[in-house]
């Protein structure tokens, strides 16, 4: 199985009711794709880091495999949330991905 991990900063012109909005909005878009894109097993999207967090939320998935990852980058439903939710409103992403 592969992890794909990432946290993203929210843009700073967000306001404080905005980033809370755009969280949920991420977290929805991103945990609905379970059970839409092929080998996408679970999506976890925390959003509520602790105040020592230096991002504003972070994206914990499990996929069957490297090739599903590929395939999940790529899957109109993922971009879909990608370009219309996360791009637009976030300043920076990091990202992990790994076997388990």
């Amino acid at each position: 199985m592969t992890k794909h991990v990432i946290l993203w900063q929210l843009k700073d012109e967000l306001s404080a009711e905005q980033k809370a909005e755009v969280k949920k909005q991420i977290k929805a878009g991103l945990e609905g794709l379970v059970g839409k894109v092929p080998g996408l097993l679970e999506v976890h999207v925390n959003i509520d880091g602790l105040a020592s967090s230096n991002a504003d939320l972070m994206l914990d998935t499990t996929l069957e495999s490297p090739e599903a990852l590929k395939g999940y980058a790529v899957h109109p439903a993922h971009l879909a949330v990608a370009n219309g939710v996360v791009r637009p409103n976030t300043k920076n992403r990091v990202c992990f991905d790994f076997e388990i």
